[in-house]
Parts: structure tokens; sequence; C-alpha cells
């Protein structure tokens, strides 16, 4: 796994950065954001290494994964021109293993993330034909103390209905009804 002392310069600088979130100030400190830049990218060299162990990675670099410090706002009324974190992501190889992973690195906010974002009905067919196979794998999970200490219950908008193809008495309706 990546050693976590990369992070403490980063963090260090994220802080700094919350606190003067400017071009002026932004510009006089660019080494510190390069030096901080650079541990990021090695962190997720490491990360990338340690998917790949699991996983078939399409992401052929970590500094690759990594998203832009410089914000977008043109059409934001948070004018604010650098984002307070270090992000990333990682998209899953070939056709057959859809979805990805995802890293923010934020002080006070930091997690990781997995799955898929607004999967197409091919996806959500395919993600629901494994939850029905075995739903209480994933019961399991949901029940832990650990999640739910972590993320609470499972959220998202729901078929009323059975979804197309499942029968309303499937033992796992409850999850097969979930659209996200």
């Amino acid at each position: 796994m990546p050693d976590s002392s990369l992070l403490v310069q980063p963090f260090k600088f994220l802080n700094r950065l919350r606190k003067n979130n400017n071009r002026e100030w932004f510009n006089k400190n660019k080494d510190e954001y390069l030096e901080a830049h650079k541990h990021i990218i090695e962190f997720a060299e490491h990360l990338l290494a340690e998917l790949n162990k699991t996983d078939i990675i399409e992401t052929p670099t970590g500094k690759k994964s990594l998203y832009r410090i410089y914000r977008d706002v043109r059409f934001s009324k948070d004018k604010t021109p650098y984002s307070t974190y270090f992000g990333g992501g990682f998209r899953r190889a070939t056709e057959e293993r859809r979805g990805g992973y995802y890293f923010h690195l934020e002080p006070d906010n930091t997690y990781v993330g997995g799955g898929f974002w607004g999967p197409n009905s091919q996806d959500m067919m395919h993600i629901r034909k494994h939850l029905q196979q075995e739903p209480d794998m994933l019961r399991e999970i949901l029940e832990s103390k650990k999640f739910k200490t972590n993320f609470g219950q499972l959220r998202g908008e729901q078929l009323k209905r059975a979804p197309k193809g499942f029968d309303i008495d499937d033992p796992a309706i409850d999850l097969l009804r979930y659209k996200q």
C-alpha cells in the first residue's frame, strides 16, 4: 500500500491553499505546489500498482489518473480558481470490466470509491443479474457495523416496481429496484 508519509507535504499545501485560494498566492507558491504534485503522482503510482494486483486497469500511469487542480469557473457561482483537494480516477480495462475507482485526498475529507457513475441500461442489467445471484453477500456488507458507521445505509433512487425482466417476488427485489 502507498506510504501515507507521501501525503504530509501535499496536505500542508492544501491547508495553505484553502486560506489563500487566489492566483497571486498560488503563483508565488508554485514550487510548493509542484512538490506536492510530485508526491501525489508517486502516491497514485503506488495505488495503481496495488489495483493491478487484483484487477486490470486501463489507466496507464498514476500521473494520468490525476485531475487538474485548476477549476473551470466559467459557469460556477464559486469563483475560487483552484481545487482544495487532489483527486483522480482509474478506469478498468476492456468492455467486460466496466466502471472504475476514484480517490479524493483532502484534509478532513479523504475517501475512495468504486463502481459506475450513471450506468447505462446494459450495465444496470448486468449489475442486477449479479445482485440476483448473490444478494446475501451485499446484504452482509450493508448490515455490517463498519459499513453503517462509515456510510449509514444504501441510498439512491429506486424504481417503484420491479425492473423489467425481474419478478416482483424475487428475494432480492429490494436491492434490484435501485437505479444507481
